[in-house]
């Protein structure tokens, strides 16, 4: 058994990964645990670049056989990131690639005999969790019970190259796309569903960055 944790920056994401992503990972034997950002009683918030370093340093020398990785939001990030901002002149993935390779060389700087070249896999979102949903909207209107958002949906992800994509500015996030047109979408519940009725498959298909993500994960060795 492969262990793998990822370092969440919210509720919804350690439900994703512990509901959907884990289903998938397991036929590869890697056996992902979500780690809910933060110290216990600081849990959640605001994603800086030092609660996020320090819970990845924690768990690669606590757990020396196991792997780690992080999903987090590029758009929403807090203060101290490497890398970030990105160069305005990079493309959308080439800005989340940029932020990535900083974070994985600082890292590999604070502990270069824990062999995070290998052990650590930093993955962030452009942009919300939402936007992976958008890879199939009839299934992420039915995953949410409102199967009449079917063409609504399907109008937001149309004016996009890639669900990954979607966002303009705070208001118009992908969240708030889908909380415009079903103001009783709960995050947690409806958006695990969502995922499990979109599909990994589907995501893997559209979004080109979180398939890079998913297939390192299944690549992972002992």
């Amino acid at each position: 058994m492969i262990r793998l944790y990822v370092v969440v920056e919210g509720p919804t994401e350690e439900s994703f990964v512990r509901n959907v992503l884990a289903e998938v990972l397991w036929a590869s034997n890697v056996h992902p645990t979500p780690i809910l950002l933060g110290m216990p009683e600081h849990k959640g918030g605001r994603t800086s670049y030092a609660r996020v370093k320090r819970d990845v340093v924690v768990l690669l020398k606590q757990d020396r056989g196991a792997y780690c990785s992080t999903m987090v939001d590029l758009y929403g990030l807090g203060a101290g990131f490497p890398g970030h901002p990105p160069p305005d002149h990079l493309s959308n993935i080439e800005k989340v690639r940029h932020v990535e390779r900083a974070v994985k060389d600082d890292i590999c700087e604070e502990l270069p005999d824990l062999r995070p070249d290998l052990r650590f896999i930093p993955y962030l979102q452009l942009h919300e969790y939402e936007a992976i949903l958008f890879s199939d909207p009839a299934a992420f209107a039915a995953g949410i019970n409102h199967p009449d958002l079917r063409l609504q949906f399907q109008r937001i992800r149309d004016e996009f190259d890639s669900p990954e994509d979607i966002n303009n500015d705070p208001e118009t996030a992908p969240s708030k796309r889908v909380i415009a047109a079903c103001p009783s979408y709960r995050k947690v519940i409806e958006g695990t569903q969502a995922a499990a009725a979109v599909g990994i498959p589907a995501m893997r298909e559209q979004c080109q960055h979180f398939r890079e993500w998913i297939d390192s994960l299944e690549a992972l060795r002992y």
